[in-house]
């Protein structure tokens, strides 16, 4: 439920009372979520299926989600009795057949391709060679292996998720320019809030000025979110907003919003331009 902003008590608060970050000390400092040194795993309960054409390969309730060292998100690995092991084969590819998939960097893995109804996928899936994961087998999540994934009953994007984002409505006027021209005014937005990425704002379609932008082909998808399309401004190419066609179901409010690149528009918030983090007041 969105509660109307004139009715949350509030008071004026002074910008210039914003103290200075905190110094670095060996006691206190900036929290920074780093990716991991070493193998790590966590649990997930839930059912999780990839499908190839009309041909189930993964279906389990008991993956692990696994991150290698050094990456920022994880991989599942399923146990093996819950993959198609019958349609694998070990793998006699190169590097350079597999390079364009989204894979681990790791060297400590055994290869498989996937063989389906005479067609064969190279390195479509492996086996981690660490102690404790021999019983699990992971399949790629790029969209040349699998047509499709399922988490519960929802298609799911891009990559196993493993975090999660946060969405809530806000009155703060904001403005979208490019190079003095106006794309966007609105005190209607959503503010999306997702861990290791800037705020977004998604700005109701209404309170853009269309007129202005042009669609580009590029497409890419968000395991939080679901697959978005892009603008650019007319008579460019470089996309500076997106919208989700048809979001995921836990941010579904966004549908019918369009959010900018904070890096590459001026953008406005409450009469200020923009930032995360907040002024440092001499």
């Amino acid at each position: 439920m969105t509660i109307p902003a004139a009715s949350i008590p509030s008071f004026a608060t002074p910008e210039t009372a914003i103290p200075t970050l905190p110094a670095e000390t060996p006691i206190l400092g900036r929290r920074v979520l780093a990716p991991p040194e070493r193998f790590e795993y966590q649990p997930s309960s839930r059912h999780v299926r990839g499908v190839l054409g009309n041909t189930a390969i993964v279906d389990s309730r008991h993956q692990l989600l696994v991150w290698e060292p050094g990456a920022k998100g994880p991989d599942y690995a399923f146990p093996l009795a819950h993959v198609r092991t019958d349609l694998l084969v070990p793998s006699t590819a190169g590097e350079d057949a597999s390079a364009k998939y989204v894979r681990p960097k790791t060297e400590f893995v055994t290869w498989f391709d996937l063989v389906v109804d005479g067609k064969t996928i190279p390195r479509a899936a492996w086996k981690y060679a660490i102690p404790g994961l021999e019983e699990y087998i992971a399949i790629s999540w790029h969209k040349e292996v699998l047509d499709t994934w399922y988490e519960e009953d929802e298609v799911a994007w891009g990559s196993p998720r493993d975090q999660r984002i946060d969405i809530a409505p806000t009155k703060r006027h904001i403005v979208v320019k490019v190079d003095g021209v106006v794309l966007a005014d609105t005190t209607g937005a959503i503010a999306l809030f997702e861990r290791g990425y800037a705020t977004r704002f998604y700005i109701p379609a209404s309170d853009v000025k269309i007129e202005h932008l042009a669609p580009v082909e590029l497409k890419t998808v968000c395991p939080f979110k679901g697959q978005s399309s892009y603008f650019a401004v007319k008579g460019t190419e470089t996309p500076i907003a997106w919208f989700y066609p048809q979001p995921i179901l836990s941010v579904e409010p966004i549908k019918n919003h369009v959010a900018f690149w904070n890096e590459r528009v001026e953008l406005i918030v409450d009469g200020e331009p923009f930032a995360d983090t907040p002024k440092v007041w001499a």
